[in-house]
């Protein structure tokens, strides 16, 4: 498995536009961030950007990248050696995530320090909810393999989930803007629990101690957790090894 991340390593750092959108994008994010002069104060510009990179990089990323290893028939050869399923798709992701969790951890930091805003009341909720977060993008990126043929059909089989996502999240459109059915429908997907729990863990629960935020973070962690299951079932179901002809 350490071979695998390895090379998958390697592969990431020879192709130009993912070094571009790994390294330079962020870093342009929050020169543009800096220099708007309203992000001061502003949790939801930077809980926004985390949303942000799950969906917009690291999903869009690893759904390229298995359909790549499939139709070069890599993930059918490494089936056949020592490594599990899971090893697998968790090798061939290693990279990716690392990146993603990058750029979160970036975001944090700059966000906690040159805009002035608050340190994270309750961390360990912040990083669950990171965590859960990537661990569901990941498997949802591994599902939408199944209806992307080519790595070039990855930018037009994605966008579904990318608008959707993006939309339930609040940070495009406010939710309470929309009709009420169709608002709380939104906020049963995966990206929104997320920023809910990192929302939790930046900013706390006015009015509520530790045992509070706890409290309130229990609804979120267990959606993803349902969704972390669907997940995986999906993935054991669907998933194809060997090239779609």
């Amino acid at each position: 498995m350490t071979h695998l991340v390895r090379s998958e390593l390697l592969l990431l750092a020879r192709n130009r536009m993912a070094v571009f959108n790994s390294v330079l994008v962020p870093v342009m994010i929050i020169g543009l961030l800096a220099s708007g002069g309203d992000a001061g104060g502003d949790t939801a510009v930077v809980t926004g950007m985390l949303g942000f990179v799950l969906v917009g990089v690291l999903y869009y990323t690893l759904v390229s990248t298995y359909v790549a290893r499939r139709e070069d028939l890599v993930l059918q050869r490494l089936r056949v050696g020592v490594l599990t399923d899971l090893e697998i798709l968790a090798g061939t992701a290693g990279p990716a995530v690392a990146v993603a969790l990058g750029q979160m951890a970036l975001f944090v930091a700059v966000g906690a320090t040159a805009f002035g805003l608050p340190a994270p009341v309750n961390a360990p909720v912040l990083l669950l909810g990171v965590l859960l977060g990537t661990v569901v993008f990941a498997l949802l990126a591994a599902v939408s393999t199944t209806f992307t043929r080519t790595v070039e059909l990855a930018q037009v089989t994605t966008l579904p989930v990318l608008l959707v996502c993006v939309a339930g999240a609040g940070f495009a459109i406010p939710l309470d803007a929309l009709p009420g059915p169709v608002a709380e429908a939104l906020r049963w997907l995966p990206l929104s629990p997320t920023l809910e729990l990192v929302r939790l863990g930046w900013l706390g629960k006015p009015g509520a101690g530790v045992l509070g935020v706890l409290g309130a973070a229990a609804a979120p962690a267990g959606l993803l957790a349902a969704w972390t299951v669907l997940g995986w079932v999906a993935v054991r179901r669907w998933f194809r090894w060997s090239p779609r002809r």
